[in-house]
């Protein structure tokens, strides 16, 4: 950053930090701090494929999904759905939910968790064949196979894995028991510097709202938000630039 701050300055340097050298996917994951987000969306095209068509050499839409597999890389829920590294994933697990589900709901888990067991590496619609659950209304209004969202809720609450993706969709294992972090703090603020390392330089509006997004990803520590957030804005890179508090790394 130029000794003399002001907004083109503050656009150079975001620009200079998001779009840099095309690198190795492994190496762009890292720059953009662990997290990419995954859309199906294809208008104008996946999100993960547009983040990393400039930022990885030789780059091809699907390219992440197809290594996927071979890649020291997780899909999660973050601040939003993506894929991670294990290091940041690790951060936000055992992880709680803002709706617990009942026993009777739990019942039906087990038994998906058990047939994902028996099979290795699950599809859902294998899964669906063995339980025989049938459709449910998802929260778009329309129908979905109740196997395919308890799976979805297994892996939020970090009891499965994504091992890779069979024409879109996912095919699922039994996750490793996560060890909870030993200083909820310091994981907090491990997953605001990931986000921060994306997307800074932030405005202070934007850097609190991202932190308080952890909600989703941490649930359990979302109590810890506004500590966090205060201690980001003290170790961290600021100034101020018509009217507006900027944060970037130090």
């Amino acid at each position: 950053m130029p000794r003399s701050i002001d907004l083109a300055a503050l656009r150079r340097h975001a620009v200079s930090r998001s779009l840099f050298p095309p690198t190795t996917l492994v190496k762009a994951m890292q720059q953009l701090g662990g997290f990419v987000q995954a859309d199906p969306l294809r208008a104008p095209a996946r999100a993960q494929d547009l983040t990393l068509r400039h930022r990885v050499k030789g780059y091809q839409a699907g390219d992440l999904e197809r290594r996927y597999p071979r890649l020291p890389l997780q899909e999660d829920f973050f601040i939003n759905y993506g894929f991670v590294t294990p290091e940041l994933r690790a951060l936000m697990h055992p992880r709680t939910t803002r709706r617990e589900w009942d026993e009777a709901r739990w019942k039906l888990a087990h038994a998906v968790l058990a047939e994902v067991e028996r099979l290795g590496e699950a599809h859902p619609a294998e899964v669906d064949a063995a339980l025989g659950h049938g459709p449910v209304k998802n929260w778009f209004g329309g129908n979905s196979r109740l196997s395919t969202e308890l799976l979805d809720g297994l892996h939020y609450r970090g009891h499965l894995d994504v091992v890779r993706r069979d024409s879109g969709t996912r095919v699922y294992r039994l996750a490793a028991t996560w060890e909870p972090h030993p200083d909820p703090q310091a994981a907090m603020d491990a997953m605001a510097d990931a986000l921060i390392q994306k997307y800074a330089p932030l405005p202070a509006g934007s850097l609190s709202l991202v932190i308080r997004m952890l909600f989703h990803g941490a649930h359990q520590w979302r109590e810890l938000a506004p500590a966090t957030i205060a201690r980001a804005k003290a170790r961290l890179a600021q100034t101020h630039v018509d009217g507006t508090d900027w944060y970037w790394p130090a």
